[in-house]
């Protein structure tokens, strides 16, 4: 099989503000690292035989400073991951097909943190193989290591063998759980939906077109993709197509994974200090711990206080307890309708 990496660079973050900002996405920044998550990404796509990033009009300039070696895909329209993977898809389709060999397409966010490159890699490679061998919809299910609320699940079904590689049918998909249902969902050996796939080109455009993206698909088939965006609304791709879609397989993925979606995930993927405090920058303590700090460069004083996330990046500057770190989408909303974001 011929493989092409799709890696999804398309979007803001808008719960890292103010790190990430309308016109600087997290996907760009070196959070948990050296080099942006976008950069770290593509390098662990060196499994395939291609490797695209695809993104909207307002960030194409700036991929090559992250992803050199990569081809570039610009969408017509920043509309979530549904319209954005039939396009990019379709695109995919229409210019890496050059042999007989089955074509496969593993789609990655470009935001995510993972632990293990090989284990990575290898996992990757094995999604391929079921999906050109079964014609079926992947979706990589992570191994839960606690009870997360801010992710949805998978649940598994019967087995199955494909090349060697084992995975199951998908028996559902489940929304993000409360505390009580979380705990359960791991106890039942569900997985974390990740976000990454494999599929076919055919297989995923024959799903879509069963779906609210059908226009989209037949736009693109008539060469007009521009009105097939505007004839879609804003979707992503596990309600438009994987939730309704038959023949859907989960191939396990044992490392190390986050998708670094708010800053309460800085304590799962960097060192603390003997405090208990993470940070991203200088910082000074006085009775304060538990704390995650992040700052481009400002130095950040704390003074009797925990649980906290301290964010100054720019002339903006963000206070918010861990554990309501993903209601900074709430300011953004707010941000956003005062063009301040």
């Amino acid at each position: 099989m011929k493989t092409v990496a799709l890696v999804l660079a398309g979007g803001i973050g808008s719960r890292l503000y103010p790190a990430s900002r309308s016109d600087r996405p997290k996907q760009f920044l070196p959070i948990g690292g050296d080099r942006s998550l976008l950069a770290r990404t593509v390098d662990r796509a060196g499994f395939a035989d291609e490797t695209v990033v695809a993104t909207r009009p307002r960030f194409a300039d700036e991929i090559d400073e992250h992803a050199p070696d990569a081809d570039v895909l610009v969408e017509p329209d920043g509309k979530d991951t549904g319209p954005a993977l039939t396009y990019a898809t379709h695109r995919i389709r229409e210019t890496y097909r050059d042999t007989d060999e089955p074509l496969v397409i593993v789609a990655l966010p470009s935001d995510h943190h993972v632990g293990d490159d090989a284990t990575f890699r290898e996992t990757m490679i094995a999604g391929a193989r079921v999906a050109a061998e079964t014609d079926r919809l992947v979706t990589f299910g992570v191994t839960p290591d606690r009870p997360e609320t801010g992710y949805g699940y998978v649940e598994p079904g019967g087995a199955g063998d494909a090349a060697g590689v084992e995975f199951h049918e998908v028996a559902t998909f489940h929304e993000k759980p409360d505390a009580e249902t979380a705990r359960a969902y791991v106890d039942a050996g569900y997985r974390w939906n990740s976000g990454m796939f494999a599929w076919t080109p055919e297989r995923f455009l024959d799903a879509a077109a069963d779906s609210s993206l059908a226009p989209l698909v037949d736009a693109l088939a008539a060469g007009d993709p521009e009105s097939g965006f505007d004839a879609v609304e804003p979707v992503s791709v596990d309600y438009a197509v994987f939730e309704g879609a038959e023949r859907v397989a989960v191939v396990a993925a044992d490392f190390a994974w986050d998708d670094l979606g708010s800053w309460d995930a800085l304590d799962r993927v960097l060192a603390a200090d003997d405090d208990g405090t993470v940070a991203i920058g200088e910082y000074a303590a006085v009775d304060a711990a538990d704390n995650v700090i992040a700052s481009d460069g400002k130095h950040v004083s704390l003074v009797g206080v925990s649980g906290l996330a301290v964010v100054a990046y720019d002339d903006h500057v963000l206070v918010v307890p861990k554990d309501e770190a993903q209601r900074v989408r709430e300011l953004v909303s707010l941000l956003a309708d005062r063009d301040a974001f």
